[in-house]
This record gives C-alpha cells, sequence and structure tokens, in this order.
C-alpha cells in the first residue's frame, strides 16, 4: 500500500522531485503507520468508554497510580517475555496512549476525541509504533 501512495503522490508535476516525506507534507498526508496508530487509538478509547460490543476484561489495565501526572486513563505497561508479545494490541499501544492530554482520553464522543487527537498532532506529531524504554523485555 506504501508503495503505491509513493507512486500516487509522483504523478503531481509540482511534486514529482520532492522526497516522498516532503509530497507528504505538502498533500497534508499522514503516512500509513500513522493511520493504523491513530485507528489504535480511536479503537483504545472505545474499548475504555464501553463503545465496543467487547469485554474489556484482560484487554487493558488501569494503572491506579494517582500520585504522578497523567491523562486520568493512564494505562498499566506491560513487561513482555518474547519480542512477538511486544506487537500485541495492548501492549504496542499503552505507552502512546498514556502520553495524550487528558483532554483528549476524556472526550465524551468518538468523534470529539478524533477532532482533538488530530488537532494534538498537528503541533505534536504522532510517536512511532516501537516499545518505549519504560517497557522491557523481561528474562
Amino acid at each position: 500500500m506504501e508503495k503505491i501512495q509513493r507512486k500516487a503522490t509522483k504523478m503531481i508535476p509540482e511534486l514529482r522531485n520532492l522526497s516522498y516525506e516532503r509530497r507528504f507534507q505538502s498533500l497534508e498526508l499522514i503516512s500509513l503507520e500513522q493511520r493504523r496508530l491513530r485507528g489504535q487509538l480511536i479503537e483504545t478509547f472505545k474499548y475504555l468508554n464501553g463503545l465496543n460490543n467487547v469485554t474489556m476484561e484482560g484487554l487493558f489495565e488501569r494503572d491506579g497510580n494517582v500520585r504522578t501526572r497523567n491523562n486520568g486513563q493512564k494505562l498499566l505497561l506491560r513487561n513482555f517475555k518474547t519480542s512477538q508479545t511486544m506487537n500485541f494490541f495492548p501492549v504496542k499501544i499503552a505507552a502512546t496512549w498514556n502520553q495524550l492530554p487528558e483532554n483528549i482520553v476524556s472526550a465524551g464522543t468518538v468523534n470529539t476525541f478524533k477532532n482533538r487527537l488530530d488537532k494534538f498532532w498537528l503541533t505534536n506529531p504522532p510517536p512511532e509504533l516501537h516499545p518505549t524504554n519504560s517497557m522491557s523485555l523481561t528474562p
């Protein structure tokens, strides 16, 4: 899919000689990885607010630590034993979710959440989907 986007953006004569990243910036597009991350955050919002027909039991665990500054809906970061586990949805999304400001995660509706997330990302580009240093591979 990424290859198709690369070719499609090169078809625009004014952008043909620009790098892939510059073409995306000029067209105000986001990468497929960022689009996937956005979708995962939307699904996380739905799970945490009971807007899905799926039970959240065991999927996410809220962090009860109220001593630190956070967004009010902080998720517990899990350690994982294998490198495959770090690709599980709840493991890879928790660190990103925890970095979102409170006004985004406390949105009343899905559309409000989406709009606030998009607005936030205009000035704070989304992080990569790789685990952070706070999550570690345990022996």
